[in-house]
């Protein structure tokens, strides 16, 4: 029997982290064809609000019905605005373990949001669900996504070769696709401990519950 995350709704005291819905259909299209976010996933480009509304309405429901992960938007407290999503995948719930990924608004970047988000899921994932392995992969390149991995006391385990292909502008503006090195990070429960420390006065986890 395929196990399953839970329909849920995670408190930090900056962000709420909850099921997409349709009403997230054109800031996530806007947020999707940042150059950033093109340069560093796999996602269409240009990339249109019906894929916005596939993604919302078909493929991250399935990711949990059919037990591989769970898609959450981040949103703002205070707004409500769309700040990023935060993606568990690629589960397995026999050695209970889970990769995350995770994209942030480009207006959203530099609030210390993607580290917020994932450091809230993370906590959820070994507190609630037992998780005993989360597992980050960054571009080599990617260094803002390294800076969050670092930032939230992961501990990166080697290199990937070759195991990955970003994408990167020519010099006539177009996409062209590119070879590149991958480092994989892990987070372990007992990481979590000068890390929710450090958290506790700021921006830590707060609460979570489940969605209705």
């Amino acid at each position: 029997m395929t196990s399953t995350f839970p329909n849920i709704s995670i408190s930090t005291e900056r962000l709420v982290l909850r099921p997409l819905d349709e009403d997230d259909v054109p800031a996530l299209a806007d947020m999707m064809n940042d150059e950033q976010v093109v340069a560093w996933t796999t996602v269409p480009h240009p990339y249109t609000e019906a894929d916005a509304h596939r993604w919302i309405t078909r493929r991250a429901p399935d990711e949990r019905t059919e037990g591989r992960g769970i898609v959450l938007a981040v949103t703002e407290f205070l707004t409500q605005r769309l700040v990023g999503v935060v993606h568990l995948r690629n589960t397995d719930w026999r050695v209970r373990s889970s990769q995350i990924a995770y994209v942030i608004a480009p207006w959203a970047r530099g609030e210390g949001y993607a580290s917020e988000a994932v450091l809230a899921t993370a906590q959820w994932l070994f507190h609630d669900q037992k998780f005993e392995r989360l597992e980050l992969r960054t571009a080599a390149g990617n260094t803002a996504s390294q800076q969050v991995a670092q930032k939230i006391g992961c501990i990166s385990e080697g290199v990937l070769r070759n195991a990955w292909t970003a994408r990167t502008r020519t010099d006539d503006g177009a996409w062209t696709e590119v070879r590149t090195d991958v480092i994989v990070w892990s987070l372990l429960p007992e990481d979590l401990a000068g890390v929710t420390e450090q958290s506790a006065d700021t921006a830590g986890f707060t609460s979570y519950s489940d969605w209705n």
